[in-house]
């Protein structure tokens, strides 16, 4: 089998991976034990472009960047690849969730695609608990498929 088969097969199952870690993280830990980074971003009540929530990019960058730089520096190419997967997955969850769903930067507003209105209805559902208690939709790119099946129902009969 081919070295790059393996490398594709290692970055995939990483970014798969990081839905889970995503979804685990964002129930326990930022619903739990770092609330108070992330309750400014269900209540708003900051001021300014940036939440006391974005420091969950440097948290959840540091990983991503050890791996890289051990797969890169001490030629460990497996750790280079889970890196590369966990990156990737960082970009995927900035451009749907801050770029789509929340609209920070105003782009991607009018999408008809019935995945995405799943997904912008899922995280609205989410964040209609404005504690850390009572949450519900804490994945990012899978939610329950209720809202699949809801928002791909509406699409079929327009």
């Amino acid at each position: 089998m081919n070295n790059w088969i393996i490398s594709i097969a290692i970055v995939a199952g990483t970014f798969i991976l990081m839905e889970g870690v995503a979804w685990f993280t964002h129930k326990y830990i930022m619903h739990g034990l770092l609330w108070s980074l992330h309750k400014d971003h269900h209540r708003k009540d900051h001021e300014g472009f940036l939440e006391r929530n974005d420091f969950f990019f440097l948290i959840f960058a540091i990983p991503g960047i050890i791996c890289l730089a051990a797969g890169t520096f001490y030629d460990y190419s497996f750790a280079f690849f889970i890196g590369l997967g966990i990156t990737i997955y960082g970009a995927a969850y900035f451009f749907v969730h801050d770029i789509f769903i929340h609209q920070r930067f105003k782009i991607f507003r009018n999408s008809e695609h019935w995945y995405f209105k799943a997904i912008r209805r899922a995280h609205k559902m989410h964040h209609k608990h404005l504690d850390k208690e009572h949450g519900e939709c804490f994945g990012m790119l899978w939610v329950p498929l209720s809202y699949f099946k809801e928002k791909k129902k509406k699409s079929a009969v327009v």
